[in-house]
């Protein structure tokens, strides 16, 4: 006799992942903070990669950005002022198998954390980055940050800043072994949500500056960008950012940018009065750490008892 199976047996489709799986405990921001912007493209884009939550880990240091790990119901690290991005390579190291994105500030990432942030550019592994530059500390008051523009009046410069700012951009595309680097803004939910995406599709090492409005100390920096749209200009290209054309419509200035130029993306970086967006720079070819760092990975309990040993016994005399 011969079983046939019923035509009304339906093989249930695997399990969607929704925005909800991936919420974690109530974001504390203050309202009208540019940091909900971001977390939300971030909840968003896991949805739409369907990013099973146990498989992504969320890396900060200190900060208001770096509360990031507490909202996302996935693994996370809070992590020491500034050294988000070693935890993050120690992590990738170890765990390649895992989604790595990293929320830094502009205090945490360019001032005590420089010499990591250089370093995690030439390591170049499989990590999306996320500065959000409000370019003040917020955490701590009204601080000066390295990117805070010349004259801002602080609580550490009463009488405004002495120094002209940190370009975060400009100095990554300095760096060696850059493969990935991008600018966006908050106030453009769907420009933000496209940049961070192609940043995650990126292998290796993708840096996305975020102009984030802090409301509560600096809620008037970006108002002459927002309030003339001339001054924000879309970088296009077909390696570029890709945009839904009714939100390209809507850009009055857009200046077609090959991200394989460097000089251009440099140039782009330091426009005077204005603010360019999109792709600045992406090179494919890179060397990436963790495709090194992940030799030995499948080795079981014995085999490293044994390489161990067999390196001990090399200086002995």
């Amino acid at each position: 006799m011969i079983k046939k199976e019923a035509d009304w047996i339906q093989e249930l489709p695997p399990n969607q992942y929704t925005i909800e799986d991936y919420d974690g405990g109530e974001a504390r921001w203050c309202p009208g903070c540019g940091d909900f912007a971001v977390l939300s493209a971030v909840k968003r884009i896991c949805r739409d990669n369907q990013i099973p939550p146990e498989k992504m880990v969320a890396v900060s240091g200190i900060g208001c950005s770096s509360r990031f790990p507490h909202y996302m119901n996935t693994y996370g690290f809070h992590g020491l002022h500034g050294r988000a991005l070693p935890v993050a390579c120690g992590i990738k190291a170890r765990r390649p198998d895992l989604d790595i994105w990293v929320a830094t500030g502009d205090g945490d990432c360019c001032s005590i954390g420089a010499g990591h942030w250089i370093h995690a550019i030439r390591y170049n592994m499989n990590i999306t980055v996320m500065l959000f530059d409000n370019n003040v500390y917020g955490l701590t008051k009204n601080q000066s940050s390295p990117t805070s523009p010349q004259g801002l009046v602080t609580s550490t410069h009463p009488s405004g800043t002495w120094l002209p700012p940190l370009n975060p951009t400009l100095a990554t595309l300095g760096f060696t072994n850059v493969s990935f680097v991008a600018q966006t803004v908050d106030w453009n939910p769907p420009h933000l949500y496209a940049t961070l995406n192609a940043a995650y599709q990126h292998k290796g090492l993708s840096f996305v500056r975020i102009m984030q409005r802090c409301p509560t100390f600096t809620p008037n920096l970006f108002d002459p960008i927002i309030n003339d749209p001339t001054r924000l200009i879309l970088l296009t290209h077909e390696n570029g950012i890709e945009v839904e054309p009714a939100v390209e419509k809507k850009f009055k200035n857009k200046v077609v940018h090959d991200p394989s130029d460097m000089t251009g993306a440099r140039d782009l970086s330091t426009l005077e009065g204005k603010l360019a967006i999109g792709l600045l720079f992406h090179d494919p070819n890179t060397v990436i750490y963790d495709e090194f760092t992940n030799h030995g990975l499948d080795m079981d309990a014995g085999d490293k008892l044994k390489a161990v040993r067999e390196e001990i016994a090399r200086f002995a005399i």
